[in-house]
């Protein structure tokens, strides 16, 4: 990269491995719970609490993850953030147990919450002036790429018993590598300056802008430590140099990254299709895999042209867009007569029971509530490993209906047909809302 060394990108391209990490976990969730859902007999509730299990770790580590990275470094917070997720995967993969997944998915949000802080702040401090948004885009590019491999790995094991499994496990390998990767690099200049070791501080940005005086940049690190300084946690809320505005118009970006509902179309994405017509795992999964491949496209020009074009502009158009995506898709969906929380409910544990071979009467739903209100933590996991091999093949129950080979999905579409062009118009409005947030929000969060 044009004025930018060689061993600068590097460093950065390791880094931002964390960027493909979270992307990934943000991303599988949406496959693995079509087939979790089925596998552990999960209710609606229990799947909702699956899902967001891994922002109540990531809350905890935004939390706290400010003061690690500037205790104990951006680099070794990058390499215990790639082992959480590794430690945190380890644990959901031998047993199929509800506690232990939930265990997991806090650790593995921890990782990543702990993971975008310290890569962001990384590259940011190792990167040149003049190359700093290309680089630190870079992050995000790696996250969309991410979210691209997830769908691809859902669609790929979407058919395979316990793909789950290997949907979760692909990624132990790269993070291992990443945290072994991270000891062997440079520490963040900016960060030994702060340690008061200024001298390891000239090495570290000879050796990055491949010079043999670095002196000026070091002195402008200086310069700038000593102005921050100045400043103490209240002045944040003063108006002292517009620090009052700057962090309004911080938090107001990143309220919208959330309030938009990116992070539930990404969590979402398979049973949000499946809702609007692409009835069986493996056409959702296939279908939301093109969310991938739409962010990865969008987010390239916004890397490329971010510092010429300026990210306030991408902000304005990528807003615009996904303004007028959102409001296509509620007209959209205003005529597709599909009521949502079936998806769910076809794969819950009532669901289950009913069809279930020499149960042709089923139950009534008050017995099956009062069954599975009384069956505590210990009683659950005693539950999933002793779970009978008809109950096991619960996954294929959503495809093949024991009577009449119905699947479970296609009849609650019959009292509600999609119209198939109402269906891919729902699908091109989301690929729209999806690239429209890729070259607006998605970069600007960490540049602005």
């Amino acid at each position: 990269i044009s004025g930018c060394g060689t061993f600068t990108f590097l460093s950065s391209a390791v880094a931002a491995v964390s960027g493909l990490l979270m992307g990934y976990e943000m991303g599988v969730i949406s496959g693995a719970l079509l087939q979790m859902s089925s596998i552990l007999a999960l209710s609606c509730k229990e799947q909702e609490i699956v899902v967001s299990s891994l922002l109540f770790g990531a809350l905890f580590a935004s939390l706290t993850g400010g003061f690690l990275i500037d205790r104990f470094g951006r680099r070794l917070a990058i390499i215990i953030a790639s082992s959480l997720l590794v430690l945190g995967s380890l644990i959901i993969l031998p047993y199929e147990s509800y506690g232990l997944l939930i265990v997991g998915r806090i650790a593995i949000g921890i990782s990543i919450s702990l993971s975008s802080i310290a890569t962001c702040v990384y590259i940011a401090e190792i990167a040149p002036k003049h190359r700093r948004g290309l680089l630190v885009s870079l992050n995000e590019l790696m996250i969309v790429m991410g979210i691209l491999f997830a769908y691809i790995s859902n669609y790929a094991f979407a058919t395979v018993s316990r793909g789950w499994k290997y949907m979760f496990g692909l990624v132990i390998p790269l993070g291992a590598l990443q945290a072994i990767a991270m000891y062997f690099l440079l520490p963040s200049p900016r960060f030994l300056v702060m340690k008061n070791n200024e001298e390891a501080a000239r090495k570290v940005l000879e050796r990055l802008r491949e010079t043999s005086d670095a002196t000026k940049e070091l002195t402008a690190i200086k310069s700038s430590l000593k102005d921050e300084d100045q400043y103490s946690f209240l002045d944040l809320f003063r108006s002292k140099n517009n620090m009052r505005a700057r962090m309004l118009v911080g938090l107001t970006l990143v309220f919208f990254v959330q309030t938009t509902g990116q992070p539930n179309i990404l969590f979402y994405a398979s049973t949000v299709l499946k809702s609007v017509g692409f009835q069986s795992n493996e056409a959702a999964s296939l279908a939301s895999t093109g969310f991938g491949v739409v962010k990865v496209v969008s987010t390239v020009p916004a890397i490329v042209f971010v510092d010429q074009v300026g990210s306030k502009t991408f902000l304005c158009i990528g807003s615009s867009v996904m303004a007028v995506s959102l409001v296509t898709m509620g007209l959209v969906n205003r005529n597709i007569h599909v009521n949502f929380t079936s998806i769910c409910r076809s794969q819950s544990p009532e669901d289950l029971f009913h069809h279930r071979p020499g149960n042709p009467t089923g139950v009534t739903n008050g017995s099956l509530k009062d069954l599975f209100a009384s069956v505590g933590l210990p009683e659950r996991l005693l539950f999933d490993a002793q779970r009978s091999p008809d109950v096991a093949k619960t996954g294929e129950l959503n495809r093949t209906a024991f009577a009449g080979g119905k699947s479970t999905t296609e009849s609650h579409m019959e009292s509600g047909e999609v119209p198939v062009a109402l269906k891919w118009l729902s699908l091109v409005s989301l690929l729209v809302y999806v690239a429209a947030f890729s070259i607006g929000l998605g970069p600007s969060k960490c540049l602005i």
